[in-house]
């Protein structure tokens, strides 16, 4: 007997909710980056920013591999999440060796994809998916 489930529109999946986290995370760290320059307290937040960013990007891995896994879908979600967890590592050694030529245009490029993953993901139109066998 088949049965078809549907995403109920108008509600936000556990994966849109990852990017969104990861997106804002990344935008906290680069207004601590500025208050890094301005503030004393600057360097505790971007440092506590760095950790949450860093835990977004390990959530979001665990979202496309949960948002894969039930529907057999393309595993391309996966890639894109792992490859931005490896961009994530790469800035936080950046971050600690100290290194802002590289740290701060990787950040930029980081949010700049971030922002592109999570456009993707709100624009993409619910599908319908099937299972034969309950």
């Amino acid at each position: 007997m088949a049965t078809q489930t549907t995403a109920v529109q108008g509600r936000l999946t556990f994966q849109q909710v990852a990017i969104a986290l990861q997106t804002l995370a990344i935008f906290f760290q680069a207004v601590t980056a500025g208050l890094l320059l301005s503030a004393s307290y600057g360097e505790v937040l971007h440092s506590v920013g760095a950790r949450v960013m860093y835990g977004a990007s390990m959530v979001y891995v665990l979202a496309a591999v949960l948002a894969w896994r039930p529907g057999g879908g393309s595993p391309r979600p996966i890639l894109y999440a792992s490859g931005f967890l490896l961009l994530a590592s790469v800035q936080v050694v950046l971050g600690i060796a100290h290194i802002p030529s590289l740290h701060v245009p990787l950040g930029i490029l980081m949010f700049g994809l971030s922002v592109l993953a999570l456009s993707q993901a709100l624009s993409a139109r619910p599908s319908e998916r099937s299972a034969t066998r309950p």
